[in-house]
């Protein structure tokens, strides 16, 4: 009675190792056509060959390291700005040594913002490599860009993610909080800052129009120029406007920002729900986690540069509380991202609980935005 059962799955499991033979023949193949070929040619060319092939494996071989090993990666990164808390704003007067007369230096407190902001951009294209930008990155898998397979590409979302919250932060301290109220002369340094950081987050050396500038080098240019404001908003030189409006402002964009991703891990949740192998879930996944990263602390740093209007307004309650749930969002760190149906048992949706804790962030930026235009 069971032979027929039996002869039906021995059958299946030979297709199964068929097809799976053909596949590896059918990837095989190339690189045994280029053997043969390369064992009939001279000397000179085989040595040119191999250091062509070392030369590639070298790369992809640090490529892989570079993607599968992240440096200084803390999702506690801002908790010793946040032990540090005062209850002066950015470019308050503060007190400091006398100088060589024999009164107090003037001395303004830095902007904790344009400080995290620098730092954060410090840890993507210093602290590692800037992925997006590497040839073999753009060289993918045998011409399949590595987004489109399950390789490679979670750290590349992750920097193009915290990226985002960094263009939107330097336009918010150039157009409202470096400036008063909107009028003044913009911030050069802060001016520099955003343009730089507006640059194509995948140029090379070589581009389509000639030679250009890599995008990590141009980077480090929004590095100097933001550590540069602070400098000069120190020495009580530049501007840091914080008023209630401009954080209820900057709160807005900060909402707004949120609710756009959310809305694009909607959007791949209802066109798949392949589970663990949508090859499209991780870079969505990683791209939110790196918003919420860098929204972390600069949130934290927020909370620093707006000190006072935050007592003044009773938000401090609402704040930690909102700075509690970004933190325990960092949490969720799967190993393999899975899209599937979200009642289903064996495939979760890690896309789900990703958006779940987008607008749950979001939800207290509204609250506190709604407290603040009281």
């Amino acid at each position: 009675m069971l032979d027929p059962i039996v002869n039906f799955v021995t059958r299946i499991f030979q297709w199964i190792g068929r097809l799976i033979g053909l596949l590896i023949g059918i990837i095989l193949w190339p690189f045994m056509w280029v053997g043969r070929w390369y064992g009939q040619r001279g000397l000179i060319l085989k040595a040119v060959g191999a250091v062509i092939v070392l030369t590639l494996v070298g790369m992809y071989g640090y490529f892989f390291y570079v993607t599968q090993f992240w440096s200084n990666f803390n999702p506690d990164y801002p908790a010793e700005l946040a032990q540090a808390r005062e209850s002066t704003g950015a470019g308050d007067p503060v007190s400091s040594a006398a100088g060589a007369t024999g009164q107090p230096a003037q001395s303004c407190k830095p902007s904790a913002i344009a400080g995290t902001t620098a730092d954060l951009v410090d840890f993507n294209v210093n602290q590692n490599a800037w992925i997006s930008s590497m040839v073999v990155s753009k060289l993918g898998l045998f011409g399949i860009e590595w987004r489109n397979t399950p390789f490679f590409d979670n750290k590349a979302a992750f920097q193009l993610g915290i990226n985002q919250v960094m263009r939107r932060t330097t336009t918010e301290l150039v157009d409202t909080l470096g400036r008063v109220r909107g009028t003044s002369q913009i911030d050069q340094n802060l001016q520099d800052a955003r343009t730089a950081l507006a640059w194509s987050e995948t140029a090379w050396y070589i581009g389509l129009r000639g030679p250009t500038r890599p995008t990590p080098s141009v980077y480090r240019e929004a590095i100097a120029k933001l550590r540069a404001f602070n400098s000069s908003l120190e020495k009580c030189g530049a501007t840091f406007d914080a008023r209630a409006d401009n954080l209820m402002q900057f709160l807005d964009r900060i909402a707004g920002d949120i609710g756009s991703t959310s809305d694009i891990l909607r959007q791949r949740i209802e066109i798949s729900d392949a589970g663990w192998f949508d090859m499209r879930a991780d870079d969505r996944f990683w791209f939110a986690y790196g918003q919420l990263y860098a929204y972390y602390g600069i949130l934290v740093a927020a909370r620093s540069d707006f000190a006072a209007i935050i007592a003044e307004r009773n938000l401090t309650a609402l704040w930690t509380r909102m700075e509690g749930q970004l933190r325990a969002s960092l949490d969720v760190q799967p190993w393999i991202i899975s899209n599937g149906n979200e009642s289903s048992a064996f495939f979760p949706s890690h896309l789900a609980t990703m958006g779940f804790n987008l607008l749950q962030v979001r939800s207290n930026i509204v609250e506190l935005r709604s407290v603040l235009d009281r």
